[in-house]
């Protein structure tokens, strides 16, 4: 900053007769915002006696060029524009005095600068084959020629002219217009003397002459919402994870211990920042033995009540709970910990508001041109258009972009039935069959391959997995093998069984007496088991809107529902596939959850009555996971059909379900799942003859878990008595409502 007096001090006589003002042609369309060159025209330029100086600054009073001892005031030439000829051999560097009321201000001329972007960052974008899309558009904080500032750019082919605007030009973007790059619909400006913590936005003169203010789509940072202005971002975490990243991917996933807790980090604890959940989430679900955490979409989102699953900040955490460094501090304590981190991940739509990703340009640009293929029928938002090139690029860049800069080990992809079908909730007429006349929506199966493709090529140890919610043939199949559809597999890692999930519910919705004609409903999930690589979902999905908590689905008293809530847990976590529990129902928490007000936590305060029930069930929860971590026959053969044998699948009259689980040599996990509310003694269960004896590692009905400690505390020994197929037999006493795993002793 300087003062008035030496802005305006010796000035060459000559300054206002050299002046060279912008052609009329060049002004209108700066001052409309539709020039997609404005360094040509702006900045220094040799010139016929010397070097043109052009500058467009609103409001100014006057501008002054300085370019060592040399300081020439440029003429005003109206509207904002100030120019003048200065008699020097070549463009040399300079400085420029812009004199506003009651103030000077000395800075950088953004128009002096070469681009920031070079040809190949360009050829890659055009072709949709930019893998780190984010270190190429948006903004950046960097330093050009030696100066310091924030290099925009952000892709915007429909746009007549693109102006950078925000806190640092009073919300103005006149005298910042961007340039076209070529052909590729790229728009770049580097502002000097800008740097992190600056709000903006990109002012889009669309097609038609009208102007939209619109928030970066690779903003890295954001305004906490309602707020909806992008943030210039750069990190300074130093991460401390190094050990976890090396040795995450030594076992693949599917022949690993994969228990997750499912987190909505804004209502797990309210109110609490990503460094204060950080303080507290670790240990939590450390102590509980989960080996895994997965969030509820963390992108930024405007309306809260989304629960994060309607994104228009694609590569920015929740500026709700801290900023980005924050996010990856939360991330790095969770590794540090031994947790892995899943995250939810939305590409199949975004929201229509008006300052993100909807036409964003003034035409279609991330959704598809047809307005029935663009519109989501659920949810009132927007299909990507998959089939784009550089659409798929930006969403194939930002599955990598969270996977490695904030080292996310999984991301669970919301919704894929919903762009996997052309037809999925249209009626008839409402969709176009594809070129070959089928519902399938070919555009997304190449986009879900790709992506999936080149995370596991980048991200050594992340896993993929979807929710899809049909019978898409090779979910979790490799890309390159072809299955009877015609089609490759989808190339996911893992795939969430809605199938279990929704028969074994229903069956313990019905009250006992009534299980013995819905037995199926448990033992059908063993018929496709093996057909992908399945995860067994208890869900945000299945404990809201109606369908209430875990424990509230069972039927009968308090203590019932406490013991079908215990056994069917104990049936989850030994079935095969991996296993995810929604946040609260580790402890039964009766009540819906509710993002506004998270986990009812006061139900495990000492001070309550039946904190005991609680505490019995999350005490549960913490065995299950010891017990499941340490038992190989769990977890080792998820995905192969020799890890499971029936003994019973057919008890329907005592609600009973009895079956082995084998680790890689055989060793054998025995589980049992009574699910009437009567006590069954002298139970004769066929086994194996080659376990001498056998001894109970887990009864849901043991009083520290808040049942009626009905167990078997003695070693039981095989009788050479056929039964069940097989040639040994062991007699059990079956507590009510409960499951048993029996281990050789």
């Amino acid at each position: 900053m300087t003062t008035k007096k030496s802005a305006t001090s010796k000035q060459t006589p000559d300054a206002a007769a050299l002046s060279r003002a912008p052609a009329a042609a060049d002004r209108e369309r700066l001052l409309h915002g539709t020039h997609h060159d404005p360094h040509s025209v702006l900045g220094a330029h040799p010139a016929t006696g010397g070097v043109v100086f052009r500058v467009l600054r609103p409001y100014a009073l006057a501008v002054t060029v300085v370019t060592g001892e040399l300081r020439v005031a440029l003429h005003d030439d109206g509207d904002g524009f100030f120019s003048g000829l200065l008699p020097l051999r070549a463009v040399p560097e300079y400085r420029l005095l812009v004199e506003y009321e009651g103030t000077v201000l000395d800075t950088e001329d953004p128009y002096r600068f070469l681009p920031t972007l070079g040809e190949l960052d360009l050829h890659l974008i055009a072709e949709g084959r930019h893998e780190q899309l984010w270190r190429a558009l948006g903004a950046h904080v960097t330093t050009q020629q030696g100066v310091p500032g924030t290099r925009f750019a952000v892709w915007a082919p429909n746009a007549r002219g693109v102006r950078v605007t925000g806190g640092f030009n009073f919300w103005d973007g006149t005298g910042f217009p961007m340039r076209s790059l070529g052909s590729c619909g790229v728009w770049e400006l580097f502002v000097p003397g800008i740097g992190e913590g600056e709000v903006y936005k990109f002012e889009i003169t669309r097609p038609d002459g009208s102007r939209t203010l619109r928030a970066d789509p690779l903003a890295r940072r954001t305004e906490a919402p309602p707020a909806t202005a992008s943030v210039v971002y750069a990190s300074h975490h130093e991460w401390a994870d190094a050990e976890w990243m090396a040795h995450r991917g030594d076992i693949p996933v599917h022949e690993a211990p994969f228990s997750v807790y499912e987190v909505h980090l804004p209502s797990w604890r309210s109110g609490l920042t990503y460094r204060e959940l950080a303080e507290q989430l670790p240990d939590y679900v450390k102590e509980l033995g989960f080996t895994h955490v997965e969030l509820m979409p963390v992108a930024e989102h405007p309306f809260g009540g989304s629960w994060g699953y309607q994104v228009t900040g694609f590569y920015a955490p929740t500026a709700r709970l801290g900023g980005p460094d924050d996010f990856k501090y939360l991330v790095d304590t969770l590794h540090q910990a031994g947790i892995g981190v899943l995250m939810d991940w939305v590409p199949a739509h975004f929201p229509r508001d008006d300052w993100a990703l909807a036409e964003f340009d003034g035409r279609p640009l991330y959704e598809h041109h047809d307005p029935l293929r663009a519109a989501h029928p659920d949810w009132g938002t927007l299909e990507f258009d998959f089939g784009r090139r550089e659409v798929r690029n930006f969403l194939v860049a930002n599955a990598v972009y969270w996977c490695e800069e904030f080292h996310i080990d999984g991301l669970r992809v919301d919704a894929v039935a919903s762009m996997l079908y052309l037809d999925y909730s249209r009626e008839p007429g409402q969709w176009t069959p594809n070129e070959h006349g089928g519902r399938e929506n070919l555009d997304a199966v190449a986009f879900l391959q790709e992506m999936n493709a080149t995370v596991y090529r980048r991200c050594p140890g992340v896993v993929t997995i979807a929710e899809e919610s049909t019978a898409w043939d090779g979910v979790t199949r490799p890309t390159h093998h072809k299955g009877p559809s015609g089609f490759g597999g989808l190339g996911f890692g893992l795939k969430w069984n809605m199938g279990w999930m929704h028969d074994s519910l229903q069956y313990m919705a019905h009250e006992p007496v009534h299980r013995k004609y819905h037995h199926h409903e448990m033992t059908f999930s063993m018929v496709y088991a093996y057909s992908e690589n399945y995860v067994l979902p208890i869900s945000h999905d299945e404990v809201v809107h109606g369908k209430q908590a875990l424990v509230s689905k069972m039927p009968g008293d308090w203590w019932q529902r406490r013991a079908d809530h215990r056994a069917y847990l104990g049936f989850m976590w030994a079935h095969p596939g991996k296993q995810l529990l929604f946040m609260g129902q580790e402890f039964a928490q009766g009540a819906e959850w509710s993002e506004a007000h998270g986990p009812d936590w006061w139900l495990l305060d000492p001070s309550y009555g039946a904190a005991a029930d609680h505490r019995g069930v999350r005490d549960l929860v913490r065995d299950l996971n010891t017990l499941y971590r340490a038992t190989p026959a769990l977890w080792q053969r998820d995905t192969d059909p020799a890890g499971f044998q029936w003994i019973a699948g057919d008890a329907a009259d005592d609600n009973v379900f009895a079956f082995l689980r084998l680790d890689a040599d055989g060793n054998p996990l025995l589980a049992l799942s009574h699910l009437s509310p009567v006590v069954r003694h002298d139970y004769r269960l066929g086994v194996p003859e080659d376990v001498p004896a056998w001894h109970e590692s887990l009864n849901t009905d043991a009083a520290r878990y808040g049942g009626g400690d009905v167990a078997n505390p003695d070693v039981i020994k095989p009788e050479p008595r056929g039964w069940h197929g097989r040639p040994a037999s062991i007699r059990l006493t079956l507590p009510p409502l409960a499951t048993v795993w029996l281990r050789p002793a």
